[in-house]
C-alpha cells in the first residue's frame, strides 16, 4: 500500500488533467534523475518495465562480500528489494561457480523512472545489469569503478564466444533463470546458442534466457512483478527453450540479406522522451514527493 501522501498527491494531480503548462510539465527523466533520495513506505513497482517508477526503493550497499556496485556517480543501484535480495543471492551463487563475486551495473534510480542516458527500462527497480567480467577485485575505490570496464565474451563478427568466456559464466546465468523471481535474462544470441549446446539436462531454464543484441558485456535480469506491486506484468516468453530463434539471429548476422526490412514504427517514443505528465499518475506523486 503506498503511504498517505503518495496517494494525496494521486488525487490532486488527478483535478490538474493531462494538459500542463510547458514549464510544469518537464521531461520525466530529468525529475526522475534529479530525485535526491528514494521515497518511504512500503515497496510497490508501479507501471512497466519502460514506463514506471518504484516506491520505497533501497539501495545495493556500494560493496559486500561478494558483489561491488560499478558506476557508482550513476546513482542507479536502486532497486525493489526484491531485486536488491536477488542480486546479493546470485553474487554468493557466483562464488560457488568459482568467482569472487559480482560486479553489479545498473539497477534504477532511487525512484526509478526514466533515465537521462541510456537505457528505455529499468524503471520500476525490477531490471539489473551483471558484468560478464569476473571481478579480481572486490576493494575496487569509487574511482577505480569509474574506469574500469567489462568484457565481451562474443566475437567482433558476432558469430562465436571468446576466451573470456568460461564455465562461471554459464553457472551463474543458469541459476539466475531458475530462481523463480526471475522473469527474463537478456544474452547476446551467441551465449544463448552456447549455452544451449552446454545444457545436458533440463532445459526448461532456456527458455527464459532471450537473445538481445548489445548484452555480451553484461546480462540483463529482470524479475516479475512482487507481491504488492502495482506493475504490468510482461507476456511470458514463447513456448519451448527458444534455441532455434538465437541460432537465427547468428544467421542473420552472418547473412544480412536474410533479414527482411521492417519499417520503423511511427509511434514510437523513447521514454527519454516522455513528459511527466505522460506517466502514470501514481509514478507522478512518487517523482514529487517530499
Amino acid at each position: 500500500m503506498i503511504r498517505n501522501f503518495l496517494t494525496a498527491a494521486i488525487l490532486a494531480l488527478a483535478g490538474l488533467g493531462t494538459a500542463l503548462p510547458a514549464q510544469a510539465d518537464p521531461l520525466a527523466k530529468d525529475v526522475f534523475g534529479a530525485t535526491p533520495g528514494p521515497t518511504g513506505g512500503q515497496p510497490v513497482a508501479i507501471g512497466f518495465y519502460s514506463k514506471g517508477c518504484v516506491s520505497g526503493a533501497v539501495q545495493l550497499p556500494e560493496t559486500g562480500p561478494t558483489w561491488q556496485a560499478m558506476r557508482l556517480s550513476r546513482k542507479r543501484n536502486w532497486g525493489h528489494p526484491e531485486m536488491v535480495g536477488f542480486l546479493i543471492g546470485l553474487s554468493q551463487a557466483a562464488r560457488q561457480a568459482g568467482w569472487q563475486g559480482l560486479y553489479i551495473g545498473d539497477i534504477s534510480q532511487p525512484r526509478g523512472g526514466p533515465m537521462v542516458s541510456g537505457h528505455a527500462s529499468h524503471q520500476m527497480g525490477l531490471d539489473a545489469d551483471i558484468w560478464m567480467l569476473p571481478p579480481a577485485n572486490l576493494h575496487l575505490s569509487a574511482a577505480q569503478r569509474e574506469k574500469l570496464s567489462s568484457v565481451s565474451v562474443v566475437n567482433r563478427a558476432g558469430t562465436a564466444l571468446t576466451s573470456a568466456w568460461n564455465p562461471g559464466h554459464m553457472a551463474i546465468i543458469r541459476a539466475a533463470a531458475r530462481d523463480p523471481r526471475v522473469e527474463r535474462i537478456f544474452v547476446d544470441p551467441v551465449v544463448k546458442v552456447a549455452m544451449c549446446e552446454m545444457e545436458g539436462g533440463n532445459r526448461a531454464w532456456l527458455r527464459k534466457v532471450r537473445p538481445l543484441n548489445n548484452h555480451d558485456y553484461h546480462f540483463h535480469v529482470r524479475l516479475g512483478c512482487p507481491a504488492g506491486s502495482a506493475c504490468q506484468q510482461q507476456d511470458p516468453p514463447p513456448a519451448g527453450d527458444g534455441c532455434d530463434e538465437a541460432a537465427e539471429w547468428i544467421k542473420n548476422r552472418i547473412d544480412p540479406s536474410r533479414v527482411k526490412p521492417v519499417p520503423p514504427d511511427p509511434d514510437y517514443r523513447h521514454p527519454r522522451s516522455f513528459r511527466l505528465s505522460e506517466m502514470p499518475r501514481q509514478c507522478q506523486a512518487v517523482a514529487t514527493a517530499r
